[in-house]
């Protein structure tokens, strides 16, 4: 038995971590754009990457490393140095290698971008800036708030993980992402610090499952980041670990940071979880959920608060899963709109789905009646604001 504590502090919640976050000219109006992580102890690091082809430089500078144990991150938001090509590694090492001889205690540093893809990052801005970091401060709102983009907020979790016996550790995390989400890891980055001590040959399988069920189960817009990124690291200080109880708290930060993202989707009113079950396999699940929260005609119903279920039927038909329109059931939350080939959508339970989609979060739940695979994704709307933000994204 353990219990989960919601406690201050996002990445600094767990002993020995330190973060902070500074303008270093990257973003206009003075406004932070420039973070780190610390760790007065050398942390194990694991990551999951974006499986777009096109990496961007950090994530390629990261496996060239082969990086297994760090203390220090830098995050950098406005410029992704991504399609910038072996110069896009070559500043990093540049910014890095100033790193370590300004802070002699930094150890194989790790750094992340997000922002606008095919410009090289101002090595001397960064540079300039990092040299007034204090690697003691423990702001974990300003390190949050200066790796956001078109974020409308900074999105931070921690917890206090209480075992049977009364022994704990901290589990702390920050994110962002609003657009060009739909991680496939496994423009969204999310940070994992612990002080669990965690064995380092379990830490790769862990974020990886539970990243199936949460950012790789979230959908603002159908695109694929060059530079999706989850990292987790464990400076082990707390001397405790419990596997069934770090496994909870790691997809339960992650889960509910994925959710914050979907719901702070760029113009988003609306978060919507699609439940697919009775598909023939889980994989088969999660492809039709997958294609609900990417299609455009349902993001725009869902703007419109539509209950147009044809366009949820049409498109989990064009996922190319098993499905049968004789064993389908559809319905907006506990209103039933069809059912095994048979249509309920009269005007009453119109009016009581369309009630359904006015709530700001919901569930669309397709039964396909084929077998016991079953899958959650989720997704928000579509609307005009999304339009306006990406298309001057770069101005």
């Amino acid at each position: 038995m353990f219990t989960l504590m919601p406690i201050d502090g996002g990445v600094c919640a767990p002993e020995g971590f330190y973060a902070d976050g500074i303008s270093a000219g990257l973003k206009p109006d003075n406004l932070k754009d420039l973070a780190f992580i610390h760790s007065d102890e050398l942390c194990d690091i694991r990551a999951v990457f974006t499986t777009n082809r096109f990496q961007a430089a950090p994530i390629l500078h990261f496996k060239k490393e082969s990086i297994q144990q760090t203390n220090f991150v830098l995050i950098n938001a406005k410029n992704a140095n991504a399609m910038t090509g072996t110069a896009g590694i070559e500043d990093i090492e540049r910014i890095l290698d100033h790193a370590r001889v300004h802070f002699k205690t930094i150890v194989n540093p790790v750094m992340s971008s997000t922002g606008v893809i095919g410009v090289r990052l101002p090595k001397e801005k960064i540079m300039r800036a990092l040299e007034t970091f204090d690697l003691s401060s423990q702001n974990a709102d300003a390190a949050a708030q200066a790796i956001m983009t078109t974020d409308s907020c900074d999105k931070q979790i921690a917890f206090e993980v209480q075992l049977e016996s009364g022994e704990r550790f901290n589990i702390g995390a920050m994110a962002k992402g609003a657009g060009m989400i739909n991680p496939a890891m496994a423009t969204m980055l999310c940070f994992i610090t612990t002080d669990a001590a965690i064995p380092s040959d379990e830490m790769q399988a862990m974020i990886q499952n539970a990243a199936a069920s949460t950012f790789n189960a979230i959908s603002v817009d159908g695109d694929t980041s060059t530079n999706d990124t989850v990292m987790l690291l464990s400076n082990r200080k707390s001397g405790i670990y419990n596997r069934e109880a770090f496994a909870f708290a790691l997809e339960k930060v992650m889960h509910e940071l994925a959710l914050n993202i979907v719901a702070d989707g760029e113009g988003a009113t609306k978060c919507v979880a699609f439940q697919i079950t009775g598909a023939a396999n889980r994989e088969e699940a999660t492809i039709a959920a997958k294609a609900l929260t990417n299609s455009l005609l349902v993001k725009t119903a869902l703007y419109g608060e539509d209950p147009n279920w044809g366009r949820i039927a049409s498109t989990i038909g064009a996922s190319g899963v098993m499905c049968d329109p004789d064993r389908l059931t559809i319905s907006f939350g506990d209103v039933t709109v069809y059912q095994n080939g048979t249509i309920l959508f009269d005007e009453e339970r119109e009016a009581m789905a369309a009630n359904v989609m006015r709530k700001k979060a919901f569930a669309i739940h397709c039964d396909l009646g084929i077998g016991n695979g079953e899958f959650t994704a989720y997704g928000c709307d579509l609307g005009h604001e999304y339009v306006k933000i990406n298309a001057d994204y770069r101005t």
